[in-house]
């Protein structure tokens, strides 16, 4: 490993010697200096003469700068958020569209890629929701034969679905869609913090996250990446009062401006969740000095017992291994549910998603404890 795993734990997780949590797609828990920071920051907050100027939208520009750092993106191009739900709802109201439009969404997609897209139907867009493939993942070939219709105007799609793992080929997506001119819009919550994400490497046009899973960030922080070009072309349904220029200088807030800022900060709703963002930025300072692709590695050792036990008790994995996977892995045993309960009496967290139980460990976790899944599931096999 390129990191200490026991030193790790010590230092920032000291509750996992107590219980085993599996659970980072769901919730993650949130780094020790992340906890204490925060709660230096709430300090002032209820004193707020002792806050400053540079506390507030510092911080908010320090969150920006570690987002970019995260995808590699400039931080002109990145707006906060509180969820990825409003990015993926900015995108679809935001968009340039026509009438007779079409936008293309692989099936079983979490909800918050679906519905903002079938609202469009309002304006005359439809959304075409695509088959998966019979083993429940995007059906890749289809998506990509599709994009050559011309009223097909966009692909919305998860970096790596909620249910399975699957982790899409992103950077064919990326070439199909750079070589029709049609935009690509990508959910990645389930991906960041635990795959190496390059927007420069592979472009995409908007990229929405929230930041309270996989990077170990409070409820309420998020990011939306756009693409500098793409910026000037969409103007926000809603807007906030400082996503105009000039409203900087708050001492001179009634001369009312009618430009929109030329980055990305034209999208984002003041006020922002400052201490949110605050910790969001303390927590992706560590997921820097870990390194995303040692991450990456690690769980992919982590998932090695569970595929082991799987294939000599032959219980499904609905979970792809090698580069369509990703930190999950999902297993089907019979009396699904009454595996469930097993696993939450050993103190062990997870999550019942369509039809399977979903193991999503995270930098700190270890062999062992997943090792303590299979000796519990053992009885259901």
């Amino acid at each position: 490993m390129g990191y200490d795993i026991a030193g790790l734990r010590a230092a920032e997780f000291p509750w996992a010697g107590q219980t085993t949590y599996l659970d980072h797609a769901s919730i993650g828990p949130l780094p020790e200096r992340t906890r204490q920071a925060g709660e230096r920051f709430l300090h002032r907050r209820a004193r707020p003469f002792e806050l400053t100027h540079d506390d507030m939208f510092g911080g908010l520009a320090a969150a920006r700068a570690a987002a970019a750092r995260l995808i590699n993106a400039e931080p002109a191009e990145i707006a906060l958020t509180t969820n990825t739900s409003y990015g993926l709802c900015l995108a679809a109201q935001a968009l340039p569209w026509r009438d007779g439009d079409v936008v293309l969404v692989s099936d079983r997609e979490f909800p918050a890629n679906v519905y903002p897209w079938k609202r469009l139907g309002e304006q005359g867009v439809t959304m075409e929701l695509v088959p998966a493939t019979a083993d429940g993942f995007p059906d890749e070939e289809h998506l990509v034969a599709r994009l050559a219709d011309p009223a097909v105007r966009c692909l919305a799609v998860s970096l790596t679905q909620f249910a399975n793992g699957y982790t899409v080929d992103v950077a064919r997506l990326s070439r199909a869609t750079r070589e029709l001119g049609k935009y690509l819009v990508v959910d990645a919550i389930q991906a960041l913090g635990q795959l190496p994400v390059d927007v420069r490497a592979t472009p995409v046009d908007i990229l929405a996250t929230g930041a309270q899973k996989w990077l170990l960030s409070p409820w309420g922080s998020g990011f939306l990446y756009v693409r500098r070009e793409l910026i000037p072309a969409l103007h926000p349904a809603v807007t906030g009062w400082m996503a105009y220029e000039g409203t900087d200088d708050f001492s001179r807030l009634t001369d009312y401006q009618d430009v929109l800022r030329s980055d990305a900060r034209r999208f984002e709703l003041i006020s922002l969740p400052f201490q949110d963002m605050y910790g969001m930025t303390v927590s992706l300072g560590l997921l820097a000095e870990l390194g995303v692709a040692e991450i990456q590695r690690h769980l992919g050792a982590l998932q090695q017992p569970v595929r082991a036990w799987a294939g000599r008790r032959g219980v499904p994995v609905t979970s792809p291994p090698g580069a369509r996977g990703s930190g999950i892995i999902c297993v089907a045993p019979p009396r699904l549910e009454e595996a469930y309960r097993a696993l939450r009496e050993a103190r062990i967290y997870c999550s019942l998603r369509e039809g399977a139980l979903r193991l999503s460990p995270h930098c700190y976790n270890t062999v062992e404890e997943m090792v303590r899944v299979t000796d519990v599931l053992d009885r259901f096999a």
